[in-house]
């Protein structure tokens, strides 16, 4: 399990807020170049994303972003995003900034050992 921070564009479609998120590897509950990313970072890492429309973005068939996120955390957030992705005139690329707080070890039990920052 990953504990990843996703801070957005100051005026873009997430909080201008640090937004820290928890998520399982694999579990595909994130766009695919986002957990793609995070597969070979370290605790500590930070990194840029830059995301093309299509494949690794964001599903068309999740319009509300309810299964892959990461999701913004306000209704004007959600709107520019849904504006960004669903308008064919724009340039639908979307740019994260990811910086991994820690790793957690799975415990065999279907818990968690704390990993190191």
């Amino acid at each position: 399990m990953n504990l990843y921070s996703i801070s957005g564009p100051q005026g873009g479609a997430f909080d201008k807020d640090t937004d820290f998120s928890r998520t399982i590897i694999g579990s595909h509950d994130l766009v695919s170049a986002v957990e793609d990313s995070l597969t070979n970072m370290k605790s500590g890492g930070v990194r840029q994303v830059v995301v093309p429309y299509g494949a690794l973005s964001y599903p068309a068939e999740d319009p509300k972003h309810e299964r892959v996120g990461p999701m913004p955390t306000t209704f004007s957030g959600m709107r520019a995003l849904n504006f960004v992705l669903e308008n064919p005139r724009v340039d639908r690329t979307l740019l994260f900034n990811i910086k991994l707080v820690r790793v957690d070890k799975s415990d065999g039990k279907g818990g968690f050992i704390r990993g190191n920052k």
